[in-house]
């Protein structure tokens, strides 16, 4: 029978076992990691993507993690305790939505379920522990899932520029927004600055009209805040669409990133250029190293519109 003091949203099963596995005996890296695999199901090979290491890698870790749990006390702390646990369980929701969001492999363009229990996990964090990064992090992943339906037709993938625009959730898209209304004015972070570029795209009744130099700003602001290779992939795209693709290209010179997404992006950005035949050895490279099958199929599909054959082998 639950404590009649316990918060209602600790009664909930998933979250306490998010909860449990953010033990202090693990580092934050590895509670994530473990809870990603065995409470949401993430497959190892994803999660390796999102912490940028090899899969065999990952696997290694996560058996670390479960040998350093055997025998370890699993009741639910309280007080400073429960809340340093809570904000574990933010990160770990953050990276379950980005896993959900853009899977690295499998069939899928997205994994609806996953982003959707992402979602449902920051509720309830939002509940017990009221914070302006929380609300950030609510507005950033349902500005982005309102765009779930227009993301693939026939299981095909399509970009945001080419995106229907009417099959967004537009009462999602206002929820993210209004959460966002009063954090414009709070000190910059991380999430912050993420959902207010993804606010930028659902403000923009057209592709066309996107704000796309503010946009970049907003990118030069996050990498003040954290300079990784994923922040300076997508800073580029945004700076292609602010400036053409040469300024794309040249920011993304010295930039290394395992997987398929910086080859492909490096590749549209040479078609656009009119350097076909560079675009066709950065499309080959990203079709090598990708495992997603929807983003294959439109891999194939931007290779096969630059008209050249295809090396053997």
């Amino acid at each position: 029978m639950a404590d009649p003091g316990t918060p209602a949203a600790l009664a909930d099963e998933r979250l306490r076992l998010v909860l449990l596995c953010a033990h202090p005996d693990l580092a934050p890296e590895a509670a994530a990691a473990l809870s990603l695999r065995l409470v949401l199901g993430v497959p190892t090979a994803d999660i390796a993507r999102l912490f940028l290491v090899s899969t065999p890698t990952m696997a290694a870790r996560l058996t670390r993690a479960r040998k350093r749990l055997a025998g370890a006390s699993f009741d639910l702390p309280s007080g400073d305790a429960l809340e340093r646990r809570l904000a574990s369980v933010r990160d770990v929701a953050y990276l379950a939505f980005t896993a959900g969001y853009a899977p690295g492999s499998g069939p899928d363009v997205l994994r609806a379920d996953v982003a959707a229990e992402a979602i449902r996990l920051v509720r309830l964090v939002r509940d017990l522990a009221p914070a302006a990064d929380v609300d950030a992090l609510l507005a950033l992943m349902l500005l982005q899932h309102s765009r779930r339906d227009a993301r693939a037709v026939d299981g095909q993938l399509v970009l945001l520029p080419d995106q229907d625009r009417s099959r967004w959730h537009q009462d999602e898209a206002a929820e993210g927004l209004r959460l966002l209304t009063p954090l414009t004015a709070a000190p910059a972070t991380p999430l912050l600055v993420q959902a207010l570029i993804a606010g930028e795209h659902a403000i923009a009744p057209r592709a066309e009209v996107t704000a796309w130099p503010r946009i970049v700003r907003h990118y030069d602001e996050l990498l003040t805040l954290t300079d990784t290779p994923v922040v300076r992939l997508n800073r580029a795209v945004a700076v292609a669409e602010a400036d053409g693709p040469l300024a794309g290209l040249a920011a993304l010179d010295g930039l290394a990133l395992p997987g398929h997404r910086l080859p492909a992006v490096r590749g549209e950005l040479l078609a656009r250029a009119g350097r076909a035949e560079e675009a066709l050895a950065s499309y080959d490279e990203a079709l090598a190293a990708c495992d997603n099958e929807a983003e294959l199929r439109h891999l194939r599909g931007r290779r096969e519109a630059l008209s050249l054959p295809r090396p053997p082998g």
